[in-house]
């Protein structure tokens, strides 16, 4: 019997002009949470979203701001359960994974990922952009943080509760769910990869990813989360690269002084001490940026921990 029987379970499904499959995909996770209460939120949907999914037996609330972040920052603020299962609307994921997540996520982990990587993505994905643009989002995230997670991107996730109320939403778009893997790897947060039978959207279904557009969002998330969490590489490298330019044109200055006796090249001279300079701040600036980072964590840790106290009172 599923331990998810004795928590209260929400579903949470943003939506933007889903009335081809919301339905369908209400219907389902009803089917495969019974107890669990299913919430569509609807973003400015210009068809019959909203109206399908209340027939369904959805709780169906509207968010203003457009984008997928703002939907899902909404969603985290509004409602409160034991466990939450968040998926598309577009009926890419199945529902009949969702108790073996609630499950996960009941034995301790923060955040269970579905993983459609290593099972029927690649097969069922036809847009070849976005299949590598996964691998490159993964490849460089995982790099960074010495991680071996196989899908960052996933839109199909649970959470814990205290997962849901600690974590800041930033983006306001589709970028959100790399934005999650990153909080999740930096905070060192339990995660459990559950793969998944993806499947490509039924016809009459629109994608609303704009592939170069949303992708470039997507690494912008990924620039910026690598210079708030890991200072020292960032700064730190670019510093060091500016400082051995500046060293070297610096040698270059000294070898003829050496061979003439004379310094003819002032301008490259003042050029490289400048660089040699703005070396060191780059990297005495990540040093102290990532004190701070290192404190920022720890506030974490103690604001979760006082998060799933109150929760068990």
């Amino acid at each position: 019997m599923s331990k998810s029987l004795n928590a209260s379970v929400a579903v949470l499904l943003p939506c933007y002009n889903e009335e081809v499959t919301i339905g369908k995909v209400v219907r389902d996770f009803k089917a495969a949470l019974p107890d669990a209460d299913v919430y569509v939120y609807d973003n400015n949907s210009t068809d019959r979203t909203a109206e399908i999914a209340a027939g369904e037996g959805a709780i169906v609330r509207k968010e203003p701001r457009q984008g997928k972040g703002n939907v899902i920052r909404a969603m985290f603020e509004d409602i409160d359960a034991d466990v939450y299962v968040m998926a598309d609307g577009d009926d890419t994921y199945p529902a009949d994974a969702a108790p073996a997540m609630v499950d996960k996520v009941l034995e301790g982990y923060d955040m269970v990922i579905g993983d459609r990587l290593s099972s029927t993505y690649f097969q069922e994905n036809k847009r070849p952009f976005h299949n590598f643009g996964n691998r490159l989002v993964r490849g460089s995230i995982n790099g960074l943080f010495h991680a071996n997670v196989t899908d960052i991107m996933t839109g199909y996730r649970a959470f814990s509760f205290t997962f849901v109320k600690t974590y800041p939403v930033l983006s306001r778009g589709f970028e959100v769910e790399t934005e999650m893997t990153i909080h999740s790897l930096n905070n060192n947060l339990r995660l459990y990869e559950m793969p998944i039978q993806y499947r490509d959207r039924p016809e009459g279904s629109v994608s609303k990813l704009d592939t170069v557009g949303d992708g470039i969002k997507v690494m912008g998330t990924i620039f910026r989360m690598i210079r708030e969490y890991k200072p020292l590489p960032f700064f730190g490298g670019i510093g060091c690269v500016l400082g051995i330019i500046g060293v070297v044109l610096c040698g270059t200055v000294t070898v003829d002084f050496w061979n003439t006796g004379m310094v003819a090249r002032f301008p490259t001279l003042i050029g490289a001490v400048m660089l040699v300079i703005a070396g060191l701040l780059l990297f005495v600036t990540g040093v102290v940026l990532d004190v701070m980072a290192k404190n920022d964590r720890k506030a974490f840790i103690v604001e979760s921990n006082s998060f799933a106290m109150l929760r068990r009172r």
